[in-house]
């Protein structure tokens, strides 16, 4: 299957919209379980189903001229980066009407990066998490990149290595430095202190 999935990109990538439809259907499975994850992470309050989500993302990704995915590890975090983002202009337009809501805390584990919200996320503090991501893949995308595939696709760190074809502990020692950059800028305006791990 990562054979085909792998073809279907180098196809998809050369301007075949049937290559696309069926990259695209292939994945759905995968891409829906990602919609659900991110939603999950801001809870309740957000006026945004999975399928839209997943469609709008789709959408987003097929728009984009020149953008290239040489393996399937990119091409879902890809996918993550345009979920995240509409995530976030969802949660401002809500924040923008409510004008409040609920706390929200993000956490740096040894494990997970974990975002709680009570009764919805801050899309201030979702903001500040992308740009944490945005600052940390122009220095570092590969780091960037495992945040995506951990944090936001929800795949294990054994999972990741295995798709970006690394040992599972230079992974693992990867999510480390990546969790040590992305504590030091979030820290930054965070009240909360976050856990050392």
């Amino acid at each position: 299957m990562e054979t085909r999935i792998q073809e279907l990109i180098s196809e998809a990538e050369a301007g075949s919209a049937v290559a696309s439809e069926q990259l695209f259907a292939l994945l759905y499975a995968e891409l829906h379980r990602l919609a659900d994850i991110q939603l999950r992470r801001v809870g309740p309050d957000l006026s945004l189903g999975t399928t839209t989500l997943l469609h709008e993302a789709y959408l987003d990704v097929a728009s984009r001229e020149g953008v290239r995915f040489p393996d399937r590890a990119r091409f879902m975090s890809y996918a993550a980066r345009a979920m995240r983002g509409i995530v976030i202009d969802y949660a401002r337009r809500a924040r923008a009407r409510k004008r409040g809501g609920g706390a929200f805390e993000i956490t740096l584990g040894d494990d997970c990066l974990t975002a709680v919200g009570s009764s919805g996320a801050e899309a201030h503090e979702l903001e500040r998490l992308s740009d944490a991501l945005d600052e940390l893949a122009a220095q570092f995308p590969a780091l960037a990149q495992l945040v995506d595939l951990h944090f936001f696709c929800g795949y294990t760190i054994a999972e990741i290595a295995e798709m970006r074809g690394v040992s599972e502990r230079t992974a693992q020692r990867d999510w480390r430095k990546a969790r040590l950059l992305l504590q030091r800028t979030l820290a930054d305006g965070l009240a909360t202190p976050l856990d050392p791990g």
